[in-house]
């Protein structure tokens, strides 16, 4: 029996820049499945990305998702693709972990069902992964001695080149090519920051603890989330709890606005934040996966 994609649309030229295209999974011309493959809208025409794959439930376990997105690989090659990613969403890993398959990936805190033992078997890495937590009413509380405050103009300036170079290395680190990475930590700190520490929706705080800074703290406040775009303990004052601080004043200050859940990115490698992150109740929403296409 054979396995094969076949479109359902022409080659769209979507108003971002992007490219994509929807297809079915076949098996002997009959459909069992569809995928939609496109560019990414920030790494630009070299980073493809499957942005949905769903098989039939009669059709599971019998290799046609790794057959089409093996074909969404030769695709995207030849659209000219150096890196392919692809988004899971972890409502279908836990479903697995419930059903007692769950297992776990080397090296990371995150469970494989088969969404995700798929991708690893296809040579996919897990990068990044997005969290979330539900808040309550009442804020939390600091350890005694910390507190927060706005970051001062003064302190802005060289916070802002120190955490984009740091986000870029962060990608970089991860398969990202240099001047990928640095373009769009860019694009992100200006679409993110229009107007510097006055942004609309975002708090800039420093941490401190006896008088002293310790740390600082990016929160976004919009819609009805807080989400954590960049949470840094200064280097000397590491390993005494003041992450978890930080954790905990951003809980408050989107509690605080009125917020009922709070989000954050983290990177698969990154061990003490992926406990710290669990320890405090965050739960994973969705993993982001990559694979160099050769």
């Amino acid at each position: 029996m054979t396995t094969t994609l076949r479109p359902t649309e022409p080659l769209q030229q979507n108003p971002d820049g992007t490219r994509s295209r929807r297809y079915q999974v076949c098996v002997n011309s009959r459909p069992v499945g569809r995928i939609h493959i496109g560019t990414h809208p920030v790494f630009g025409d070299a980073v493809a990305r499957i942005t949905n794959l769903w098989i039939e439930e009669p059709d599971r376990r019998r290799g046609r998702g790794t057959v089409a997105a093996l074909a969404a690989e030769e695709i995207a090659r030849g659209w000219g693709c150096r890196r392919i990613e692809v988004t899971i969403p972890a409502e279908a890993e836990a479903e697995a972990e419930a059903g007692g398959a769950e297992t776990r990936a080397a090296g990371a805190g995150v469970p494989v069902g088969p969404a995700l033992r798929l991708a690893t078997a296809l040579g996919y890495v897990v990068r990044n992964y997005a969290m979330e937590k539900a808040l309550g009413d009442v804020p939390p509380a600091l350890p005694e001695g910390s507190h927060g405050r706005p970051m001062t103009d003064a302190e802005f300036g060289p916070w802002s080149v120190r955490s984009e170079a740091e986000y870029a290395r962060s990608w970089i680190e991860r398969g990202v090519p240099e001047a990928e990475a640095r373009t769009k930590a860019a694009r992100e700190q200006a679409d993110l920051l229009p107007d510097g520490r006055d942004s609309e929706d975002m708090l800039l705080s420093v941490l401190e603890h006896e008088g002293i800074p310790v740390g600082t703290l990016w929160l976004a406040v919009r819609e009805d989330h807080g989400y954590v775009f960049d949470v840094e303990a200064d280097a000397a004052h590491r390993g005494r709890g003041h992450g978890r601080s930080l954790m905990l004043l951003a809980e408050a200050q989107s509690i605080a606005a009125g917020k009922s859940a709070i989000g954050l990115n983290v990177f698969a490698d990154n061990t003490p934040a992926e406990r710290l992150y669990a320890s405090l109740g965050y739960g994973a929403t969705r993993y982001t996966m990559y694979k160099h296409l050769l």
